[in-house]
């Protein structure tokens, strides 16, 4: 899978130069009606990107941000969880991440995220691809796809991998920039191997009366058409011969360290996750359902914690000894939060007007915390942060443009994010 893009910095421009252009030095106070000190402050020209890869955390069905990273001590919307401190002092989340909590002086927390979809599927793709869902032919690429756009190829694994369960379509990207997909962490793939009873030797043969074949017929078939064929042969011959597969081989990994992460398909995707990156793979998202918790909220929460707690925590911390956290970007994200109010079930419903997400590193601040909900984390109280926000503040981690426009299928030039501006706060 050859991806050769490189990614457009073009708007990543000093100072010096950005006055020298406009021709108006040092009498000059504003440039096309804004103040130069605050269009350079919203352009974030001084901003290095310091982000190589992402692992992003996908938690399916809506994941209470009340029983996670913005309680409500003394609230009647608190429910069965309390508080805990953190190494940082006044950022708290839930007794579910007793862990993670010692590891809140490398990460951040946005707790005013005000969605707008409340149903699963539509939040699923917004939160996914910046864009709402709309009638038709179009579908837009996943924050994954993107990256694995403008982002060079590093090594031989696929630039972007998902993890027990689908990712997101590539859509207008092309076939190049869809995802890997991984079943069970540790399961080896059927496909990367030749079937039982073929030698290498018969293997490999197969495989050039394949490219004769192909050359062959070529002319017959749609160029486009084609070229994904030929795009998927080449990415699956190129990974069966690559050693860079090992990296696939949790099972051999030593008993302790899979204690620490959970020996949990959970775990063993973030201690995955963490291999991967190291061989250079630009995105992994490694998906998690479950959270729908309409009915035995607290249970459930209970039962999640116990598994994503050691996972979580043991990434970051293994990042960080490793010197690869300021180089990786790790979030917990989903479609939206829960609602304040316990319903009869002992449960909570879906509720997208305010939640959170965690993210740490790639140049994340650490020990931040972004926005608040009011007092009972019904609506953002402060900084609201919209869901195209999130996506536009990946690519400016990374030095992609997230402004930047891509032809379509339909002929039409759509930008990378739908809107948003990166929430600079998060890189102070």
């Amino acid at each position: 899978m050859s991806n050769k893009s490189t990614p457009c910095n073009d708007y990543q421009i000093s100072r010096r130069t950005m006055l020298s252009n406009t021709m108006l030095g040092a009498a000059a106070g504003t440039f096309l009606g804004m103040p130069v000190k605050s269009l350079l402050a919203n352009a974030g020209v001084d901003h290095k990107p310091k982000c190589e890869h992402v692992i992003l955390f996908w938690c399916g069905g809506g994941m209470s941000h009340l029983d996670t990273w913005d309680p409500k001590p003394g609230r009647p919307t608190q429910g069965e969880f309390s508080p805990i401190k953190s190494t940082v002092p006044g950022m708290q989340i839930t007794q579910i991440f007793p862990r993670l909590s010692q590891q809140l002086h490398n990460v951040a927390l946005i707790r005013s995220i005000a969605g707008t979809n409340g149903a699963h599927g539509r939040a699923t793709y917004q939160l996914l691809t910046s864009y709402n869902q709309v009638a038709g032919l179009l579908l837009h690429p996943g924050i994954g796809s993107i990256v694995s756009h403008e982002k060079p190829r590093l090594g031989d694994l696929p630039a972007y991998i998902s993890i027990t369960g689908q990712a997101p379509r590539a859509g207008y990207l092309g076939q190049k920039c869809e995802s890997y997909f991984v079943g069970r962490p540790g399961e080896p793939d059927p496909y990367l191997a030749f079937p039982q009873g073929i030698t290498k030797v018969r293997g490999n043969k197969r495989l050039e009366l394949l490219a004769k074949y192909n050359a062959k017929n070529r002319a017959a078939r749609p160029a486009s058409e084609f070229a994904a064929t030929e795009q998927s042969i080449e990415d699956a011959t190129s990974l069966m011969r690559s050693p860079a597969l090992k990296a696939f081989e949790v099972d051999k990994v030593d008993p302790e360290t899979l204690g620490r992460y959970g020996d949990t398909d959970f775990g063993r995707g973030a201690l995955l996750a963490r291999r991967l990156v190291e061989k250079g793979v630009r995105f992994v998202q490694i998906n998690r359902g479950g959270f729908d918790t309409h009915g035995n909220n607290f249970p459930a929460m209970e039962n999640h914690g116990a598994v994503m707690d050691p996972a979580l925590t043991s990434l970051i911390e293994d990042l960080d000894v490793r010197g690869m956290l300021d180089t990786t970007m790790v979030i917990v994200l989903s479609e939206f939060g829960r609602t304040p109010r316990i319903n009869n079930n002992a449960g909570r419903d879906h509720h997208a007007p305010c939640f959170s997400c965690l993210m740490a590193g790639g140049g994340i601040a650490k020990g931040a915390v972004v926005g608040a909900s009011d007092i009972d984390g019904v609506q953002p109280a402060d900084r609201p942060v919209k869901v195209p926000d999130i996506h536009a503040t990946i690519c400016h981690a990374m030095g992609i443009n997230h402004r930047k426009r891509v032809m379509t299928p339909l002929d039409r030039k759509l930008k990378l994010v739908d809107g948003g501006k990166p929430v600079m706060e998060l890189f102070t």
